[in-house]
């Protein structure tokens, strides 16, 4: 939901009712905020780990690390922002102030990358003796890269939302969802090209210093555009009423569930059914109207049928959640790591060109992007038209697994064949690694702590991972990601087969043979 209107604002829209705030007059609004927090945003976090590499001298695995749970919160944190959105004050004044935290976040970023107090002296070159930062230098150093996390992770879905608010037909708010990402891709591969380039070739300073203009613009325009946008006031999130069906359960615990419809709780809504389903049973207690349960205006202790089967789809889908957690795992794993290989490759390309190995990323996007395109209009209607049915969310799901661990496969076979360059004195082209690349897709932020956490046990139980991982076996950490790939399918498999897909135009179970619709 949107912010509530403001009360000048508000004043101003009840004097004169012809005049309708929202609509296509925001669109340039909304663009050029989104274009300008996501340069920003890619602009530093993709790079991040050669910059605590190169002028922070922090060892490549444990950069490598920070970096993971840096994009961890970014992909989490949008959730924070949507619930304080939803339920206290508005995506209008949640993406305000998250765009001015992140701008103090990328100035503080830009000052680091500027005075030499504020980072370690440079490793001379050939020595692996490297001062290491002080506390007071990584407490300045974390110290900004949360305030760039908070600001894009409150912003990144948020503008999504409050774009699509502006509208009231359907059909704008899909052209606008268009626009959306037509722009996040463009501002992302700025940032992983132009940005990353500069900070490569130019200096950190200049470049992070692009990404705080950048930053400052958006700020600027969203702010000015703050009159004409649809005010809506927050709702609530639907994690509040998720959590009430568990204390409602609870509380009445003890209650018998009856089988008459008027012993539940319809609540408003029209098409809600009127028995709850008898799969998790225990949560049904938390829609029926009992004496001492309180009054049905009381969402602790009485819910709607709606809600509680609402509840009940989530838990239906928490293995599934789980297998494409683990199946995420591999994904950041390997962006990482494809970081790291890329500073011991030849990236030149021609006598006057140098890859940034921070700009490698972009391929992960373009090709997602690629993938979807081909895969919607091209793969999945072919296959309906040579079988007669659709493959199913889940169907699709497994062909990713699969392709993921096809490139996990893909990026062990590379790599051993980098470490024999390694030893005949001949870096490996940087070109190699598309090939490996080319494969992965989005990832989960539960994902990336996970994967976190398994360099860490790598890094522990063997020799694969040292700070100079041309005296290491990346190849075998693929090749346990292959295999933990394939068992995780499995399971994936598993959890498909029991799963029943929900009718959503007759609300009734589907049989979890039948993949058909």
């Amino acid at each position: 939901m949107a912010g509530p209107v403001s009360g000048d604002t508000e004043a101003q829209y009840a004097g004169d009712p012809s005049s309708k705030p929202g609509g296509w007059i925001t669109f340039p609004f909304m663009m050029a905020t989104l274009l300008g927090m996501s340069i920003t945003s890619f602009g530093w976090v993709l790079n991040l780990i050669v910059f605590l590499i190169e002028e922070f001298n922090i060892k490549s695995i444990a950069a490598a690390q920070i970096s993971n749970i840096v994009n961890g919160c970014l992909s989490m944190l949008p959730l924070v922002a949507a619930i304080l959105a939803d339920s206290f004050f508005g995506n209008i004044l949640v993406i305000s102030a998250s765009t001015f935290i992140s701008l103090t976040g990328i100035l503080l970023l830009t000052l680091v990358a500027s005075l030499d107090f504020l980072k370690p002296t440079p490793c001379e070159t050939g020595s692996n003796l490297c001062q290491s930062p002080s506390e007071f230098q990584l407490g300045i150093l974390y110290t900004a890269l949360v305030l760039v996390t908070i600001g894009a992770g409150g912003t990144r879905f948020t503008l999504a939302s409050a774009g699509a608010n502006q509208y009231d037909k359907p059909k704008d708010q899909g052209s606008f969802f268009n626009w959306y990402f037509l722009t996040l891709y463009a501002g992302a591969i700025t940032g992983a090209t132009a940005i990353v380039y500069t900070q490569d070739n130019a200096s950190w300073k200049l470049g992070f210093g692009l990404c705080a203009a950048a930053n400052f613009v958006s700020f600027v325009v969203f702010v000015c555009g703050k009159r004409l946008y649809k005010h809506e006031k927050p709702m609530g999130s639907p994690f509040k009423s998720l959590i009430s069906v568990v204390v409602a359960a609870t509380v009445k615990r003890k209650a018998a569930i009856s089988s008459k419809e008027e012993d539940y709780h319809q609540g408003l809504a029209k098409t809600s059914p009127a028995m709850p389903s008898k799969s998790y049973g225990f949560l049904n207690r938390a829609a029926l109207k009992t004496e001492d349960g309180g009054s049905v205006n009381n969402i602790w202790r009485v819910c709607s049928v709606q809600e509680v089967e609402d509840f009940k789809a989530i838990l239906r889908l928490l293995p599934l959640w789980v297998a494409i957690i683990f199946v995420s795992t591999p994904m950041v794993m390997q962006t990482s790591l494809m970081v790291l290989q890329a500073l011991v490759t030849d990236r030149a390309l021609g006598p006057h060109f140098k890859v940034p190995a921070g700009s490698l990323q972009v391929i992960i996007m373009t090709s997602a992007s690629t993938f979807i395109i081909i895969n919607n209009w091209l793969v999945y209607p072919i296959y309906q038209k040579l079988t007669g049915k659709r493959l199913t969310p889940l169907q699709k799901v497994g062909i990713g697994q699969v392709l993921t661990i096809l490139s996990m496969a893909v990026s062990a076979v590379v790599e051993a064949k980098r470490l024999k360059t390694v030893e005949n004195g001949h870096p490996m082209s940087v070109l190699w690694l598309n090939t490996a690349t080319s494969l992965t897709s989005l990832v989960i932020g539960v994902s990336f702590y996970l994967s976190t956490a398994l360099i860490s046990l790598l890094q522990r139980t063997t020799k694969w991972l040292p700070n100079d991982i041309n005296k290491g076996r990346v190849d075998n950490v693929y090749w346990v990601l292959v295999v933990a790939g394939v068992l995780n399918f499995g399971y994936f498999l598993v959890c498909s087969w029991f799963y029943t897909y929900r009718n959503l135009q007759g609300d009734n179970e589907q049989h979890p043979k039948d993949v058909s619709t």
